[in-house]
């Protein structure tokens, strides 16, 4: 079974092309993550600031080991998490 995160984000006002390029970039660096098995943000094409990552990881230690990573820490915590409106919707889940 693997772990599964979906989050659903909104950014800030005049903050949704800063939020989708960290989006990017946070995606690219956790996908070479030992634990990743997938890692799919995504941007309602009808509302800019509505974003959405998939995650899936081979299990539940693989994902704490991904936001123990420097680029977790520096893209995500010290930034998307800065360009978004609090509080992120974070649902888990296993698959089947």
């Amino acid at each position: 079974m693997s772990f599964v995160l979906v989050v659903r984000m909104r950014a800030k006002e005049g903050m949704e092309e800063q939020a989708v390029e960290l989006a990017r970039e946070l995606a690219a660096a956790t996908r070479t993550e030992p634990g990743c098995e997938a890692y799919v943000p995504c941007q309602d094409p009808e509302d800019a600031r509505s974003l959405l990552v998939y995650e899936q990881y081979r299990d539940k230690a693989a994902f704490e080991e991904h936001g123990a990573t420097e680029h977790f820490q520096r893209l995500a915590v010290g930034g998307l998490f800065e360009a978004v409106e609090s509080p992120r919707e974070r649902t888990f889940y296993e698959t089947l």
